[in-house]
């Protein structure tokens, strides 16, 4: 959807692109984009919005050497509860 966001309002050949031109050539329904729009966040995403600056910061303060399984064991230890695949995703 950020895609179609960011492409929208470009020109090419004469013609704007569009919402509508873009999920044909994507073969996307028009409907599914509007519809993500207007649907609020998910929990995840809401919950990964919460801790990707607090991991940020542990990497920060680590001196942005630690991989995923040190910064996993930092999380912990500074009391988030967090997996280690999730923090690997948001990695």
């Amino acid at each position: 959807m950020e895609f179609i966001d960011a492409h929208r309002d470009e020109v090419v050949e004469g013609r704007r692109l569009g919402v509508e031109l873009i999920c044909r050539v994507l073969q996307v329904a028009p409907s599914s984009y509007y519809a993500s729009k207007t649907r609020p966040a998910s929990a995840r995403a809401r919950r990964d919005a919460e801790l990707t600056p607090l991991l940020v910061g542990l990497w920060e303060n680590n001196y942005r050497v630690y991989g995923a399984r040190k910064l996993w064991k930092a999380a912990r230890r500074a009391g988030l509860d967090v997996g280690r695949d999730q923090v690997a995703r948001l990695m």
